[in-house]
């Protein structure tokens, strides 16, 4: 079911890129709780796995299923480019009663048994006090789990903003969405984002939109804020296949001899999505051996491939990423 967002000329001039600390720690929180996103960070997963089980995060992920409605206040969209956590998290500490109880309500409604469960009833009981209590966990999973890894996190997410800020110059606002995620389509003067969380309609009156590239959503993309809060899409970084990588890392030795030394080496050379030339000039290769070696670990399911313009990107799955990660 699709969410649509209905531009008007203002709307057009206001979109902009931002990124948003307390995004990615609640979106890192989510990913804990599925293990289908994990092949992307195993390195992460495993340096934090002790921290991870001495927080409660129960109740956070509690309002996180694995298809519905989030709360929307925990994350509002960045009022600047490069807001810190801590103005992030003073603004979700802010959010008036009555609009977070809408917000809890709305989005445990949207799981069964959710509204009548003691966690349900205790947020909603005092929504005031569950504000402070969420932010505080919030909080604690910033320090324990994100803050360490930021600095890391934080050159990724812009270096995506720095590309597609020079993409949407080259190509335009409707070009440049294909281009973040397929799932993103412009007709007319509405922007639509595919998706299987239900259906939504906003109409936009001036405000813009924020996009944000974020490390822990691949591959889906993310919508619907609802006011009071600004609208935003919120869509899979590029380069998170070598995100935790160390420079200087080569091919495993082990993965080496499973697959071949050469088609090894490309699938551990897709650091981020690249096109077979990218590749064949990266790896000293001829295009056609690429080519085949792309195709090859495709098949194996190791692999994914979109277009973009006249090329063909080619970019790693969680099993490809824990593939070329493996230590032995």
């Amino acid at each position: 079911m699709p969410f649509h967002l209905h531009f008007s000329e203002q709307d057009l001039l206001r979109c902009r890129f931002a990124i948003s600390p307390i995004w990615e720690t609640q979106a890192a929180i989510g990913t804990l709780g599925r293990p289908a996103s994990h092949g992307y960070h195993l390195p992460w997963l495993r340096r934090i796995k002790d921290a991870a089980a001495e927080l409660d995060l129960a109740p956070l992920l509690r309002l996180m299923p694995q298809r519905g409605r989030n709360p929307d206040f925990w994350c509002p969209p960045p009022t600047s480019a490069l807001d810190t956590f801590e103005e992030e998290l003073a603004r979700v500490r802010a959010t008036p009663a009555d609009a977070a109880y809408t917000d809890l309500y709305e989005t445990l409604a949207d799981q069964p048994g959710a509204l009548e469960s003691p966690i349900g009833q205790r947020l909603l009981a005092d929504p005031a006090a569950a504000v402070q209590f969420l932010a505080d966990r919030l909080e604690q999973a910033w320090h324990r789990l994100i803050a360490p890894e930021w600095p890391r996190l934080r050159a990724l997410l812009e270096a995506d903003v720095a590309y597609h800020s020079r993409v949407l110059a080259a190509v335009g606002f409707r070009s440049l969405l294909g281009e973040l995620n397929p799932n993103l389509r412009w007709e007319g003067s509405t922007l639509t984002v595919v998706s299987s969380l239900g259906e939504y309609e906003r109409t936009l009156h001036g405000e813009g939109l924020v996009l944000m590239p974020s490390v822990f959503t691949w591959p889906h993309v993310v919508s619907g804020q609802e006011e009071p809060w600004a609208p935003a899409i919120i869509y899979p970084a590029r380069g998170i296949g070598g995100l935790w990588s160390d420079e200087g890392d080569r091919t495993p030795d082990a993965l080496a001899r499973l697959l071949g030394r050469a088609r090894a080496d490309v699938l551990c050379a897709l650091t981020d999505p690249a096109s077979t030339t990218a590749l064949a000039h990266r790896l000293g290769l001829a295009p056609s051996s690429v080519s085949a070696h792309l195709s090859a670990l495709k098949g194996a399911g190791l692999l994914v491939s979109r277009r973009y313009g006249h090329q063909v990107l080619y970019e790693r799955t969680p099993l490809g990423i824990a593939l070329a990660g493996a230590e032995g």
